[in-house]
């Protein structure tokens, strides 16, 4: 990796939007699976064998929010005092979003995969 790319990273401004990335993307994965069950099964009346879209939708919402927990990772190691990070300086406040950004971008990747376990598993329109 080079490092100019991670000092570009670590420039980025950390704010409330940044937190809402990986769940907003979990719900919107959430919403196209259902959307794409119910088009696949109208259209074709049965299962599709191998969901290229599902596929797809999954590989990239599973990828957004790998690069959101890894900026948020690279910016949760900013020097600085250990936590817990409850100050109200400007660098405590970025550890705790990071922080915060990385723990929802971890649930939220085991969430999208548990939404395309049933497209997997589930093989029936019924």
């Amino acid at each position: 990796m080079k490092p100019g790319f991670r000092n570009r990273v670590k420039r980025l401004k950390v704010t409330l939007w940044t937190l809402i990335v990986p769940p907003g993307v979990w719900a919107v994965h959430f919403l196209f699976s259902y959307i794409w069950a119910a088009v696949s099964c109208a259209k074709l009346g049965e299962w599709s064998l191998f969901p290229t879209a599902f596929t797809i939708g999954t590989v990239v919402a599973l990828g957004i929010i790998l690069v959101s927990g890894w900026i948020a990772f690279v910016q949760s190691r900013a020097p600085g005092d250990p936590p817990p990070h409850e100050q109200g300086t400007d660098i405590d406040r970025l550890r705790f979003l990071a922080t915060a950004t990385l723990l929802l971008a971890a649930l939220s990747f085991v969430g999208v995969i548990f939404t395309a376990l049933p497209v997997i598993l589930l093989n029936d329109c019924r």
